[in-house]
């Protein structure tokens, strides 16, 4: 039988098993759980999040699945997912991986939905739930690869909403056991059900993307499951006719090679950035490079005094939507080159505190935007595998101080250590949860491929 991209990844989809995934990619997929549940643990107090929740709320008719940060409230499998994706990116606080993406958000928030659904005969266990998360993780990666213009940060759509959705597809359907037929049905409908427009981002409409994404590819494997079909080529390239190819302007797909023992995991090769503060992650390298420049001129002057700066330069990538000077909402807040810079210089961190309303119209912050003049090197691009950020300050004396980062902490060239991701884990969950809850989350995770029943970790929640 003849081969098609897009028969290729049901293929994939349905016969990947646990033995192919090694230790390194279990030990990172592990991290990027936790992370998650943590995100979307302290995304649950957001405004965003109960606006969601109470649409939600309207539509419970089998409330089954569990929701972030609220023990007392089940909603339907589906809707549980979409408020939790929201959660999980209603401060974009979730990881980011290269090709631009956020993978967990897009595909756990069904995975612990699909786990409650299930009759008790038919749970997976801890092993199936990591590797359909896996299995979600390689097709959003494999996607992105088919485009150059996925490597560089988005102008047109918000990756997740597109490569998302299909990830979501891929992993509930390896979780549903689905044939590779509807394995493929699945990416199919998925197609049909994913994009968002980055003029969105900086918006309370951002966090409905990954919701999105999560709910509308556990819908399109739940499509398929029950008959649904759609074009057997989606991924293919097809002249004159778009599938998948609509979302970019250069589209070369290619198979996805049969699972064996030989199969190389992308996770393997390439490891996901966490962030150490809830913003945009163009924003982590400006912050590294503030901070650093602040220990500078505090060295220099014996204390942190805005009065001696003339011109805060930051030079950045060229990216529009990130391209903030005065930013007035908690949301735009966390996409400002300008803001995040300036916060940093202003408290010496960024935190959770620093997007609330009263931070982001202080005076004195407001002062040093002013001074902000941003520059475009020609060798700073937009593409989060090779960008920096730079602070420059010049000073009244005529002195000047410069920090710069090529790499900040928690970026996969420079991943965050077990301690700093439990640390986050943990003061994010602490917002919701009782310690002695956090701490069977953590070992539940830890040991996911022994538990018995994956519904488990959701329950806990």
């Amino acid at each position: 039988l003849w081969e098609t991209v897009t028969s290729s990844f049901a293929s994939f989809i349905h016969g990947v098993q646990p033995e192919h995934l090694s230790k390194i990619v279990r030990h990172r997929s592990k991290r990027m759980i936790l992370d998650s549940i943590g995100v979307g643990l302290v995304g649950s107090t957001t405004h965003v999040f109960d606006i969601a929740l109470q649409y939600c709320r309207l539509y419970s008719s089998v409330a089954v699945s569990s929701v972030y940060g609220k023990p007392g409230i089940k909603l339907s499998p589906t809707l549980a997912a979409f408020t939790n994706g929201v959660a999980t990116h209603s401060m974009d606080f979730d990881d980011t991986w290269h090709p631009a993406t956020h993978p967990s958000g897009a595909i756990l928030p069904a995975l612990l939905a699909a786990s409650q659904m299930l009759p008790p005969s038919t749970k997976p266990n801890g092993m199936d739930f990591l590797l359909a998360f896996n299995v979600g993780l390689e097709v959003q990666g494999r996607l992105m690869h088919f485009s150059t213009e996925a490597h560089n940060i988005p102008k047109r759509f918000h990756p997740p909403s597109v490569v998302g959705t299909m990830g979501s597809a891929a992993a509930t359907a390896k979780l549903l056991s689905l044939s590779t037929a509807q394995c493929a049905h699945a990416l199919g409908i998925a197609a049909s059900l994913a994009g968002a427009p980055m003029a969105n981002a900086a918006t309370q409409a951002k966090p409905l993307h990954i919701g999105n994404a999560t709910r509308l590819g556990f819908e399109a494997a739940l499509l398929a499951a029950r008959g649904m079909e759609a074009n057997p080529l989606i991924l293919d390239d097809i002249p004159g006719c778009s599938g998948f190819s609509v979302f970019y302007s250069v589209y070369q797909p290619k198979p996805l090679s049969t699972p064996s023992d030989h199969h190389e995991f992308l996770l393997e090769k390439q490891d996901i950035a966490f962030k150490r503060f809830p913003a945009h992650l163009g924003m982590h390298w400006v912050v590294d490079a503030a901070l650093s420049v602040r220990n500078l001129f505090i060295h220099y002057a014996g204390s942190f005094s805005p009065s001696l700066i003339r011109t805060i330069v930051l030079k950045i990538p060229v990216s529009k939507y990130i391209n903030r000077p005065f930013p007035s909402s908690e949301h735009e807040a966390r996409h400002s080159f300008q803001f995040n810079a300036c916060t940093a210089l202003l408290d010496g961190e960024v935190g959770l505190s620093s997007f609330t309303e009263s931070s982001i119209h202080r005076q004195e912050l407001r002062e040093l935007l002013d001074k902000v003049v941003v520059e475009h090197p020609e060798d700073n691009v937009a593409n989060f595998d090779k960008m920096y950020g730079e602070v420059e300050l010049l000073l009244h004396s005529g002195d000047v101080l410069t920090g710069k980062c090529d790499t900040f902490y928690g970026h996969w060239r420079k991943p965050l250590s077990k301690e700093s991701l439990l640390k986050k884990f943990r003061s994010n969950a602490s917002h919701v949860l009782p310690e002695e809850k956090i701490e069977t989350i953590i070992t539940m995770v830890d040991n996911l491929e022994n538990l018995s029943d994956s519904s488990q970790l959701a329950c806990s929640l």
